[in-house]
């Protein structure tokens, strides 16, 4: 088939590289524009740019799609799909309805739970058993489009955004080749959303990254997954601001946020209710280590209490 591909992180490139593979002829691929990134805040590519100019594709990264020369451009090509994964932008009417088949978007949540920006880190923050991969034909509305496929996933104790992130990336990216064949030989037919259970995956913001150690032990547990690897759950002792990039919780109870215990097995942490195993994490200018590693440069000892700070950056 003949495609437009619009996408941005390493999400969709994985879905471009499956589509690639698959004999797909990409007539365009649509991402953002590069942004700046790393301590120089240089202006980088994303990880379909960069794959896209590694495979000799044309890269367009238009601000918006709603001017008549993008549409006339997106007209031209004749595509019979357009795919969409992670791309960042709104896609108007008008560009939806140019591909002869429409526009087919790769959603990693099983909707409609999850509609929105942080599917995976809504999942992992509210607790839920399992996530998976949608695959929606667009319509107007915020992934509220009609579905072509989906497949679940687990979302084991252990997990982290980082980690969901690659298990839902490699199953979107291993569903989209089998969906556009079975639409191309009419296979298909959307079926609507169900009707109850949509939620809102709002875009993750720095300020909810704070711990507020009032909260239980076991949503705070979920909090350290969840902004794993960004941006990251944040505290604060003697004005220093630490980042806490894996925890366990533990039954021992004590007032909120005072540290109940620091060594080799961890520095335990009193919550609302149960308390805090801080296992992995790190300082302002440092790097991230294992809680005995941290405690050798930085002690910390029973009786110290961490702040809440929404604010804290590593």
């Amino acid at each position: 088939m003949r495609l437009i591909f619009a996408g941005t992180p390493e999400f969709a490139a994985r879905a471009l590289a499956a589509l690639a593979h698959a004999g797909h002829d990409i007539a365009l691929v649509l991402t953002q524009p590069d942004r700046p990134a790393g301590r120089g805040l240089r202006l980088a590519p994303g990880a379909v740019k960069a794959l896209a100019q590694e495979r000799g594709l044309n890269v367009y990264q238009p601000v918006s799609l709603k001017d008549e020369a993008t549409l006339a451009r997106l007209g031209s090509l004749g595509a019979d799909a357009m795919v969409v994964a992670a791309y960042g932008l709104i896609l108007p009417e008008p560009v939806l309805a140019l591909p002869r088949l429409g526009a087919i978007n790769i959603h990693a949540s099983l909707l409609p739970r999850w509609r929105g920006a942080a599917p995976i880190q809504r999942a992992i923050l509210a607790g839920d058993a399992l996530t998976g991969i949608s695959i929606m034909q667009m319509d107007r509305g915020l992934d509220t489009g009609p579905l072509l496929a989906a497949e679940s996933v687990a979302i084991r104790a252990e997990d982290t955004s980082a980690s969901l992130h690659d298990k839902l990336a490699e199953l979107g990216a291993r569903l989209i080749p089998t969906v556009l064949a079975r639409l191309e030989r009419g296979e298909l037919s959307a079926e609507p959303q169900a009707a109850a259970g949509a939620s809102y995956a709002a875009k993750i913001t720095k300020a909810e990254a704070g711990i507020d150690w009032s909260e239980a032990a076991s949503v705070l547990e979920r909090k350290v997954r969840a902004f794993n690897p960004l941006p990251g759950a944040s505290t604060m002792i003697r004005g220093v601001g630490l980042k806490i990039w894996r925890a366990g919780v533990s039954p021992a109870e004590g007032s909120s946020g005072t540290i109940l215990e620091a060594g080799a097995k961890g520095i335990v942490v009193a919550c609302g209710t149960g308390s805090l195993c801080v296992l992995e994490l790190q300082r302002a200018g440092g790097k991230k280590l294992a809680a005995a590693q941290f405690l050798a440069g930085f002690p910390l000892a029973a009786g110290e209490r961490l702040e809440f700070s929404p604010k804290t950056t590593i």
